[in-house]
């Protein structure tokens, strides 16, 4: 067996330092900024309504195209049912096989590789659709295609690997992505997993443990992400190596699908823990170059990300429904239940954010569409502020339901009412707050993007290592960068009331947006003039930083969205500015709260109170309690590298 000190991983890789890890983020984050970017533009004060207003709009053809694909998509997905799933737990194969035939596995593979090439809207569309149906169909799809085999094949592979890769995966060869570890998630310094490159260089040996490898169960193909220790040739060149991707097939020798998961929502999804023993991988399945892994991963996200927002959207578009059918059906103290205003507030609430779901996402996905826009921010935003706020939805419904909420659908249809799985709706959203970067990773990769412009400029103010004469240097800098841009924050036009005119009704809302961009990037100056090095650790603070920006860009959205369907869809034109009035006024309650809080809140009386709680001081509040995972095993399961024990799980369903 081949340990990690064996094959010139050292323990520093493993047991990363804050320093390490802070380095391998940095090397994997794309610094460049080509194409101009709305979101990023927000944080620094810019408010640029230009950059997604008038809406951008999907190719003719691609609409026909896609329209006709939903069509199919749609009658077949009326003969599928979600009710067996989450019954049985598991997808049936001839759903997998329906799907398949049908093309949903090569929704976004180029034409010329035997995919359907639909835009991104129409991939979001799709999921929304399909996901409908039972939430599980949807993590299929999307951690096949947004994150799998496809995407980063697409963008990073060869001609070869196309060729070999995309035929399969559009014809239905079901991918899943690989990273997480028992004990490495968004720190992928301390990656176990390796891949030694063999003597004569034509092949990688990997080791090591995958934990939460979604689809892993049914996968023919997989994504690995591996370490590559130092290596030299034999000529004496000596290569870094680093985190790299690797393509490889589940058939191969040495692959133990060790067990299958199981989790409070999401009951049909093919998640598992996958080990690797002496795993012979071709070196030409290397995806990029030895160390581009985790560029190659966070490259895929970019716009990967988008399809939990869109999977959202149709988690709204349920609420919506139901809540509006069963509130008039209900009937208490003589009226509907939806008449009373604690019921009618959330039922508000609903309709404005489910709008506001559609419009974060259709803008998004347009823009990605149409490539002339850096969206980075805008997916992450969209993936962070979408499954919050339908989190919330569901949790809304739930209340609106009342007991029937709580109550399951199965048992709801056996004593004859109507089967409404409000409470697995709520089951199943919560891992999106979770799944692709959780919302607390999610707001400091953000919020490093939204302070990058500050970072640059402070140099080593904002550096904890730096010398006192260094800093003194990069204040005069410093100076510099904020003497032109601090006096660009003091007016702009929001403060004109005929700004936006054309805007109608809604002109007062870009308003409000365009003055809390510039009030947004001061308090983002003050920040980082206060704490200088520390404010990265300042998490709180940057979180709301960034939950200000997330819904200053809804907001936006939604103001444009409605003006599009004006002139696209008149006969709704009313509707949507209704209800993007409503949201937008609904969000600046919101925004007012999070800027109050931004220098008024108990940020560090907690973080001491969290200490303590850390260090035992509290640990007499447990008492009186039965504590019965006790004795059930560790925290954290051994990941050591060698032989899997356990017959494999893995199961091919063509």
């Amino acid at each position: 067996m081949t340990s990690a000190t064996d094959n010139g991983l050292s323990a520093a890789s493993v047991n990363a330092s804050a320093e390490e890890a802070r380095a391998v983020a940095e090397a994997a984050r794309e610094t460049e900024w080509n194409r101009p970017s709305f979101a990023k533009g927000l944080y620094l004060g810019s408010f640029d309504l230009s950059l997604i207003h008038p809406w951008p709009e999907t190719k003719a053809e691609d609409v026909e195209r896609g329209e006709e694909f939903m069509a199919k998509l749609e009658a077949f997905c009326r003969t599928m049912s979600g009710r067996v799933i989450e019954r049985d737990a598991k997808i049936p194969d001839e759903y997998l096989t329906g799907l398949a035939e049908l093309g949903v596995f090569g929704m976004k593979i180029p034409r010329e590789y035997g995919g359907l090439e639909l835009s991104l809207v129409y991939y979001g569309r799709a999921l929304a659709l399909v996901g409908s149906v039972h939430p599980s169909l949807g993590a299929l799809i999307s951690a096949h295609q947004s994150i799998g085999v496809p995407e980063p094949v697409k963008v990073f592979g060869t001609d070869e690997q196309k060729r070999e890769y995309l035929p399969r995966c559009a014809a239905g060869a079901i991918t899943a992505f690989l990273l997480t570890e028992p004990d490495v998630g968004s720190d992928p310094a301390r990656m176990g997993a390796t891949a030694v490159l063999s003597d004569d260089g034509g092949s990688y040996v990997v080791d090591g443990v995958k934990l939460w490898t979604t689809n892993g169960v049914i996968a023919e193909l997989v994504v690995v992400m591996a370490r590559v220790p130092e290596h030299t040739d034999a000529d004496g060149t000596t290569h870094k190596g680093g985190i790299s991707a690797f393509v490889v097939e589940m058939d191969s020798p040495g692959i133990t699908v060790e067990n299958r998961n199981a989790f409070m929502g999401l009951r049909g999804i093919e998640n598992g823990v996958t080990r690797f023993h002496q795993v012979r991988v071709p070196a030409a399945n290397r995806l990029g170059r030895e160390g581009q892994g985790l560029k190659i991963a966070l490259t895929t996200l970019n716009t990967g990300r988008l399809s939990i927002p869109g999977l959202c959207v149709a988690a709204g578009k349920w609420s919506l429904k139901i809540a509006r059918e069963w509130s008039n059906a209900r009937t208490q103290w003589g009226r509907p239940v939806g008449q009373h205003e604690a019921v009618s507030k959330k039922i508000a609430f609903i309709a404005a954010t489910t709008f506001a779901l559609e419009a974060v996402f259709e803008l998004s996905a347009e823009m990605a569409d149409a490539g002339a826009r850096d969206i980075r921010i805008e997916a992450a935003l969209a993936k962070l502020w979408s499954t919050e706020l339908s989190c919330r939805i569901a949790d809304e419904l739930v209340q609106i339901r009342g007991g029937r909420g709580f109550e399951t659908a199965d048992s709801l249809e056996a004593r004859g009412e109507r089967a409404v799985a409000a409470e697995q709706l709520l089951r199943d959203l919560r891992i999106n707050r979770i799944f692709e970067g959780s919302s607390e990773i999610m707001k400091l990769l953000i919020a490093r993007e939204a302070v990058d412009a500050h970072l640059a400029a402070a140099g080593d103010l904002a550096s904890l290592d730096a010398s006192l004469q260094d800093k003194a240097k990069a204040a005069v800098g410093a100076s510099g960068f904020y003497a032109r841009w601090l006096p660009k924050l003091v007016a702009g036009a929001g403060m004109d009331p005929r700004s936006y005119s054309d805007f109608g009704r809604l002109g007062k809302q870009l308003r409000f947006v365009e003055r809390s961009s510039r009030r947004l990037a001061r308090q983002t100056f003050y920040g980082m003039g206060r704490w200088q090095a520390k404010l990265e650790h300042k998490q709180a603070f940057l979180g709301r930083i960034v939950d200000i920006g997330a819904e200053l860009f809804a907001m936006a959205a939604c103001c444009s969205r409605a003006e599009n369907l004006l002139h696209t869809r008149p006969e709704h034109a009313a509707a949507a500015f209704e209800l993007a009035e409503a949201y937008c006024e609904q969000a600046r309650v919101r925004v007012d709260e999070y800027f109050d809080q931004l220098w008024r809140n108990t940020d560090d009386a907690d973080r001491d109170l969290s200490r303590k709680v850390l260090a035992g001081d509290y640990a007499w509040l447990e008492a009186g309690i039965l504590d019965q995972s006790e004795g059930t095993g560790p925290w954290i399961a051994d990941a050591s590298p060698g032989p899997s024990a356990k017959e494999s799980l893995h199961r091919k369903y063509r």
